[in-house]
């Protein structure tokens, strides 16, 4: 799943950008918090970092482990980082937040561990701003709305300006990229959400059903149409 995410188009160019707002000296420690199976650890390595790799997943962290022996990666928890007081020069989340129940806490360990004057780069999108083109809006935004009630934080992408403001975070900027999908490449995300909707209560049977099928026949016919924002966010330490 992680590694279909990596290679949609425009994920390289994102990840690339987030780098740039670390803006680390060459050698200077980075956390990536959240780092799955360890793309973003190996790729700033390669730029010059001293890479940590943090994720609450022991399977992740051991396929991390298994796929780069060389890299550094711990299994640790958003809130509860396995680093020293000011270690690292920057700190990257990519789509992390949203699962987290305390947003203010995480940013609370991502200010003790960077040293004053330290990146943060914050990656994610809001759960609830999927843009879905389909012959039932209504619908649509009952199960776009359901899938992002079943998230600890689905809009925790919209509130990063504040949260790093309430941290206490200096210069503090927000840009948005939006991908667009009008092929089968989306299409288990966007029948998957209509599953969770219906698990959920929040939709039939025959309405996930009858969804799933129009959004299927759209992708078989390229009139399939998501328009997902993501949004990042970057901000100094004092």
């Amino acid at each position: 799943m992680l590694d279909a995410a990596d290679a949609l188009p425009g994920a390289a160019a994102l990840r690339a950008r987030s780098y740039e707002l670390l803006d680390h000296p060459a050698g200077a420690g980075v956390v990536d918090v959240g780092c799955g199976a360890g793309r973003a650890v190996a790729e700033l390595t390669e730029l010059g970092a001293r890479a940590i790799g943090v994720d609450l997943s022991e399977q992740m962290i051991s396929t991390a482990r298994r796929r780069r022996p060389d890299a550094d990666f711990r299994v640790g928890d958003a809130c509860d980082l396995p680093l020293q007081d000011g270690t690292v020069a920057g700190y990257r989340a990519d789509k992390v937040f949203h699962d987290l129940a305390d947003a203010g806490k995480a940013l609370e360990e991502a200010t003790r561990v960077l040293v004053p004057g330290g990146r943060i780069v914050l990656i994610g999108q809001d759960w609830d701003a999927f843009l879905i083109d389909s012959d039932d809006p209504a619908l649509t935004r009952t199960i776009v709305h359901a899938r992002a009630d079943q998230t600890a934080d689905p809009r925790a992408a919209r509130r990063y300006r504040n949260l790093l403001l309430d941290a206490g975070f200096d210069d503090v900027a927000v840009e948005v990229h939006t991908g667009v999908f009008t092929d089968a490449a989306m299409l288990p995300m966007l029948t998957g959400i209509a599953e969770a909707a219906r698990a959920g209560g929040a939709i039939t049977v025959e309405q996930e059903a009858a969804w799933a099928t129009e959004q299927t026949e759209r992708a078989r016919a390229g009139r399939m149409f998501l328009a997902l924002p993501i949004f990042v966010a970057s901000a100094r330490r004092p």
